[in-house]
């Protein structure tokens, strides 16, 4: 290599450096010499350090969103039983993964169904699908949640907390009916419902049915309130099914050689407990 292209090479990782392009920097020497092999014309040997370059940032924002969105581990959706789940329609959930047509207006999704049911594998299954697709959540039990803002309360920053929530355009409260019914907490999570009203989606899902919502939020106005936020632009998913957690009881108390037809009244009780 002559001197002055010595120096043209050291020029050239100097900018790639001032100009913040990593992935530019660490390739171009292997597709200069590739150019210079195959005489590529200028256009391309630049579309193809681009290319590189933004893949890589793809990449690279695609790894940091799904750190901060802190989804459980393992939950996907071609993990998912949809068969346990007939009530479901499968299609309806695979267009709430793109996240296009809801996400954009600040619509929410709300699913309901008994503890074990599925609720929290689908409601992360869908976030990882969203994250995929380069929306930005986050997942966090209600109770873990509703403690952060009312720190944020006690040190007159609410309102700033509940506005860093914005960068996510999805939130997904896992479990709200564990948020007890204690004036401090609710009226938090009410804030946040109604600071993302038809600006910001949430996924939220519940053991009880809205019926039941008044054992959470301390009297009937804001109970009221919050539902007509939350359903006013919402899918409603029922997950009405047996609990996985109890159908794994049961398969362990049978064990491998007996059939479920087999399985007594007695042992169905004992199992569930």
């Amino acid at each position: 290599m002559t001197t002055t292209m010595t120096v043209d090479a050291a020029r050239v990782e100097l900018l790639l450096s001032e100009l913040r392009l990593p992935s530019m920097k660490a390739i171009w020497p292997k597709l200069a010499a590739q150019s210079d092999k195959e005489g590529w014309p200028a256009a391309k040997f630049l579309a193809a350090l681009a290319e590189h370059e933004t893949a890589d940032r793809g990449r690279r924002r695609f790894e940091r969103h799904l750190l901060e969105a802190r989804l459980p581990a393992g939950k996907t959706l071609a993990a998912f039983d949809f068969e346990a789940t007939p009530m479901l329609s499968k299609a309806q959930i695979m267009a709430l993964a793109s996240g296009d047509v809801w996400l954009k207006t600040g619509a929410n999704v709300l699913l309901f169904g008994p503890p074990g049911g599925g609720k929290s594998h689908l409601s992360a299954a869908l976030g990882l699908a969203l994250v995929e697709n380069g929306w930005r959540v986050l997942f966090t039990r209600t109770t873990d949640l509703v403690q952060r803002l009312q720190v944020a309360r006690r040190e007159l920053a609410l309102e700033s907390a509940i506005a860093k929530l914005d960068r996510y355009d999805l939130l997904i409260l896992d479990d709200i009916a564990y948020v007890s019914k204690d004036q401090a907490e609710t009226s938090v999570l009410f804030e946040l419902i109604a600071a993302r009203y038809e600006r910001r989606s949430m996924l939220i899902t519940a053991n009880q049915p809205f019926g039941e919502w008044g054992k959470i939020f301390p009297d009937q106005a804001m109970t009221l309130a919050a539902i007509d936020r939350l359903v006013h632009h919402a899918t409603i998913l029922e997950m009405n099914v047996e609990s996985y957690r109890r159908r794994a009881a049961l398969d362990r108390k049978r064990g491998p050689g007996r059939p479920p037809a087999h399985a007594t009244q007695k042992e169905l009780e004992k199992a569930a407990d």
